[in-house]
């Protein structure tokens, strides 16, 4: 396993790993290594000293891995919770309220509280469940 430095078309650098340099070049001229903030695939390799992963560092580099992959499924948890909810905006504590005593229909609803609105449903009883939502164009 080597780690190279690379650096994308719009000059942002990052880190790949590969099991050897032509693998990275195999990869590379298939088009399958892309700048992790761009997802530009115009790809260099930058200049570098030689760095070999060891078991512990791969092990590192899986847990990594893992951490990534939960975030990926958080992710699309919320974008799914977004694209499946109403977004009641700031009527969000009085919905919440009618929802709570059946003067609505139950659904699924989202919106904006303050943190004394937050504590003021809970203290009713009321679930809520505060999340960093992305703007819509990311959820849909």
């Amino acid at each position: 396993m080597i780690v190279l430095n690379l650096l994308c078309r719009h000059q942002h650098r990052f880190e790949g790993w590969f099991a050897s340099a032509e693998a990275f070049g195999d990869q590379q001229e298939r088009g399958l290594v892309t700048c992790p903030v761009c997802n530009n695939a115009e790809v260099s390799r930058l200049p570098s000293g030689p760095r070999v992963i060891s078991s512990s560092a791969a092990k590192d580099a899986a847990e990594h891995e893992s951490v990534a992959a939960v975030q990926a499924q958080l992710r699309d948890a919320i974008k799914a919770y977004v694209r499946e909810s109403e977004n009641v905006g700031p009527r969000f504590p009085n919905e919440a309220r009618k929802i709570h005593y059946k003067e609505a229909p139950a659904r699924n609803i989202r919106g904006i509280a303050t943190l004394e609105e937050t504590r003021d449903l809970l203290d009713e009883g009321i679930v809520v469940v505060p999340l960093m939502v992305p703007p819509s164009e990311e959820t849909h």
